[in-house]
């Protein structure tokens, strides 16, 4: 897309790993944009493939645990004056499109800004259980930005004011349980290895207590005090889910540490 006289350019980067399922249908609420960059953790699909039919700015980039960086290699390749930051599975609705287009038109004093995104799990987008109140920061100016944090929690250090726009970017992270499953017990190893990182040793008493407490605390704050109920069989099986993945991670610490706690 050739950009009009005065307006900013926007550059998409869309972290892949095995997205051929997602890839096509995300890149394209985005073809609108000036310069679209995947960057792609080695992908055995056919994501690269998918992904090259849309765009020519395909980077293939070992991941090694370590989303800053993936993050950061997107804002050193990017061109444009802005960047959205993507995964695969997240689309671009119309709404989100023209106020990001008004902000590219009249430019903006801001740095960077947040918008809703709606996550939609078996089918249904969750409104309850604190689903409906995720902002994460997205868009932002080129060279006022950047990633850092643990190896999964990667943090967005801004230089400049952020302010929020009034739109939904549609996340479709869990087509069904099976997906679920698969994805927690990865990201779930992450997390326990950086635990360890983090704290060391964790003594017995409090690791029973993460197990067992931890879990069922979850479960209540999402199912009862964000009143996740009202999302249904959706909302009651997500926040179960949701308890189990909490305990998934302490248990994987166990696992990995389980020697010292004889």
């Amino acid at each position: 897309m050739t950009p009009l006289p005065g307006r900013q350019r926007l550059s998409v980067v869309v972290l892949t790993k095995n997205e051929e399922k997602n890839i096509a249908a995300c890149l394209e609420t985005v073809k609108w944009a000036d310069e679209i960059i995947v960057i792609d953790d080695n992908s055995t699909d056919k994501t690269v493939e998918t992904a090259k039919r849309i765009t020519d700015k395909v980077i293939t980039h070992s991941l090694i645990n370590n989303f800053s960086e993936q993050r950061n290699l997107g804002l050193d390749r990017a061109s444009g004056d802005w960047i959205l930051q993507m995964d695969a599975d997240e689309r671009v609705t119309e709404d989100l499109k023209n106020k990001i287009s008004a902000i590219l038109e009249h430019g903006s004093e801001l740095s960077a800004f947040r918008f809703k995104r709606s996550n939609n799990f078996c089918g249904k987008f969750l409104t309850s259980g604190g689903e409906d109140s995720h902002r994460p920061l997205r868009l932002l100016k080129k060279d006022k930005a950047r990633f850092s944090g643990d190896r999964i929690h990667e943090q967005l250090t801004v230089n400049g004011p952020i302010g929020d726009i009034d739109a939904v970017m549609e996340h479709y992270n869990f087509p069904d349980i099976s997906h679920y499953v698969a994805t927690q017990d990865f990201y779930c190893a992450l997390e326990a290895r950086a635990l360890y990182e983090k704290f060391g040793h964790i003594p017995e008493k409090r690791l029973r207590k993460e197990l067992t407490a931890g879990p069922a605390k979850l479960f209540f704050k999402i199912y009862i005090k964000r009143k996740g109920f009202k999302d249904g069989l959706h909302g009651l099986v997500f926040a179960v889910l949701s308890a189990w993945r909490r305990f998934l991670i302490y248990a994987k610490y166990w696992e990995m540490h389980k020697d010292s706690y004889r």
